[in-house]
């Protein structure tokens, strides 16, 4: 008869992350306002932390003035889904999987390209979001912006 001794458990790793920080988004700002220039575009970036909040925003004294509410709407909305805005734009469509979830929430979202989630090792911590351009310009700004972060 063998008896068997129960296994061990191991710890749970607790890593802690280092959350996004205003000097994060100010860099996030910066890179984005330059991949702006360079592609002709006059807009408004919006930085949000893992909770949502506001951390940075700028809107060029030239640009329309929507670009700020857009630009903070695809920010909101890459953070609740964890997902680049332009992986969400089919999936709203009349007969998309999440065609209803645009009114679903109190909060407004916006399905265009240019709002993408920040990740930090493998964690959500937070959100950017560029409005003003075409969305594909839009999204080209902002993954510009997180490759120079290394923020994936």
């Amino acid at each position: 008869m063998s008896t068997t001794t129960p296994a061990t458990p191991t710890p749970t790793s607790t890593r802690t992350v280092r959350p996004l920080t205003t000097r994060d988004a100010e860099g996030l700002i910066e890179t984005s306002v330059r991949a702006a220039e360079g592609l002709g575009v006059r807009g408004s970036v919006t930085v949000l932390d893992a909770g949502g909040h506001l951390l940075g925003f700028r809107r060029d004294d030239t640009a329309v003035l929507i670009s700020g509410e857009t630009s903070t709407r695809k920010a909101y909305t890459a953070l609740q889904l964890d997902a680049p805005t332009a992986d969400l734009v089919e999936l709203v469509r009349p007969d998309g999987l999440f065609h209803t979830l645009p009114t679903a929430l109190d909060r407004p979202l916006l399905f265009l390209a240019g709002g993408v989630p920040l990740h930090r090792d493998g964690r959500l911590i937070g959100a950017i979001g560029f409005g003003g351009g075409a969305p594909e310009q839009d999204h080209r700004i902002v993954t510009e912006a997180i490759a120079e972060a290394d923020l994936a």
